[in-house]
């Protein structure tokens, strides 16, 4: 996937383009680390790359399952360890259930094929405002791709922290780019 979201169709095509954009360079976060390095808060915050993206899959999981109006209990003891990769679980892990739910969340989408689609606010969090009743689908949408660009960030940090690699050589080395003066593909130190 190049570094930048392509021509788009619809807004619909566009919402689900920049969410998918955002999914891919999440994901290149971990690209060549070890599970060690994976699971390694090593900036000020207790977060970590696996946890990140652990986390934005079931976000993501989470905020389709309302839209589809299927029950979902509230855990909050799921929902913190939800940042971290348990003991036994590997990034393919996650990253294959992260592919599965974002196939998912674009059924979801084009199968409602309307992004004025009633989603229910949750108005037992403080955090969601009282006075409406309904997200939309596209709000949803747009919450997922601010919710997911923010933990980019998070990641981004916390990666060039584990072993200074940043994201536009790490998508260089993952698709293959050629080597420049002015863009150098990460290496794995030896």
């Amino acid at each position: 996937m190049p570094g930048q979201v392509g021509p788009i169709a619809d807004e619909q095509d566009g919402l689900l383009a920049y969410l998918a954009q955002m999914r891919y360079v999440l994901k290149l976060t971990a690209h060549g680390l070890t599970e060690e390095q994976l699971r390694s808060a090593a900036s000020a915050s207790e977060l970590t790359v696996g946890g990140l993206i652990k986390h934005c899959a079931a976000t993501e999981e989470s905020w389709m399952t309302v839209v589809r109006g299927e029950p979902q209990p509230l855990d909050y003891g799921a929902y913190a360890a939800n940042f971290a990769l348990a003991d036994g679980e590997t990034i393919d892990d996650v990253l294959a259930r992260y592919d599965v739910i974002a196939a998912a969340t674009e059924k979801t989408v084009k199968d409602l094929a309307n992004l004025d689609h009633p989603v229910p606010i949750d108005h037992s969090v403080p955090w969601n405002p009282k006075d409406a009743d309904f997200w939309s689908l596209r709000w949803v949408l747009l919450h997922l791709i601010q919710e997911t660009a923010r933990h980019t960030g998070h990641a981004d940090v916390i990666r060039e922290s584990v072993d200074g690699a940043t994201a536009y050589p790490l998508m260089a080395a993952a698709e293959g780019w050629p080597e420049t003066d002015w863009m150098k593909p990460w290496k794995k130190e030896a």
